[in-house]
């Protein structure tokens, strides 16, 4: 009896360790594969962490133009306000500018045409270049995108363009037209009272008349008189007393 215990305990003692080794095994592969999972969850958490941070800081980013939105639409609400603002003031404005050249019209008109009399039964010195600078303010009057002041301004300039004529002598050539025959004269003016011709070669002499409404011959004793007038009009003589036959309108 003693003898089958001892072999027992010997043979238990000898096969143990066979006995072990597959569980050491087995233990040693669960580890290795708790070890292979904490290691891809920790790679996962890895990820996760890296993600997250990425999504703050575009999260921040928008947070950030955001707010850049919010400042700007303030600002352009701002500016619209201010825009309708002066959109409305220029509405008045331009109603009252609309008033304005209603009652302005017919005045420039009106300026127009006298200024066109005048000049037709004014003596005709530089008639062509007068005709058509009223004709250019007819031109003006219709047009559209000139302003009523810029109309006004115009017209009061040809008008103080006429009333310097009265205040001035001038010396201008140009082509005379008489008795059918075109030639070429030296005219003077004498402000608005007087008008005088001579031939380029000095042998003729006129002036006009005002009640005849056209030109008289004058006599050679006047010759030296416009001849001296022209050189003074053209600054090549100094001004002195002039001895012309100035005819006197009668009043109409």
């Amino acid at each position: 009896m003693l003898y089958k215990k001892i072999l027992s305990i010997v043979l238990l003692t000898f096969f143990t360790p066979l006995v072990a080794y597959p569980a050491v095994d087995s233990s040693i592969d669960k580890q290795l594969d708790i070890n292979e999972a904490a290691r891809k969850s920790q790679i996962t958490v890895d990820e996760l962490d890296d993600q997250a941070s990425r999504d703050l800081q575009r999260y921040r980013v928008k947070l950030q133009r955001r707010d850049s939105l919010e400042i700007y639409t303030q600002q352009l609400q701002k500016l619209i306000a201010s825009q309708e603002t002066e959109i409305t003031s220029i509405k008045r404005q331009t109603n009252e500018i609309e008033a304005i050249e209603t009652g302005s019209l017919p005045l420039m008109i009106q300026m127009t045409e006298a200024l066109d009399e005048i000049v037709g039964a004014d003596v005709p010195f530089l008639r062509e270049e007068r005709l058509e600078r009223i004709e250019n303010l007819r031109f003006l009057i219709d047009r559209a995108d000139v302003t009523a002041g810029e109309k006004f301004r115009r017209i009061m300039e040809a008008y103080l363009i006429e009333v310097d004529y009265g205040k001035t002598i001038e010396a201008y050539r140009g082509e005379l037209l008489r008795n059918n025959v075109v030639r070429t004269v030296d005219f003077l003016r004498i402000g608005r009272i007087g008008l005088f011709y001579q031939t380029l070669d000095g042998s003729e002499s006129g002036r006009w008349d005002p009640e005849k409404t056209g030109w008289e011959t004058l006599s050679s004793d006047s010759r030296r008189e416009i001849q001296l007038g022209l050189r003074i009009a053209r600054k090549q003589a100094p001004p002195e007393l002039l001895t012309l036959p100035i005819l006197k309108r009668n009043p109409s």
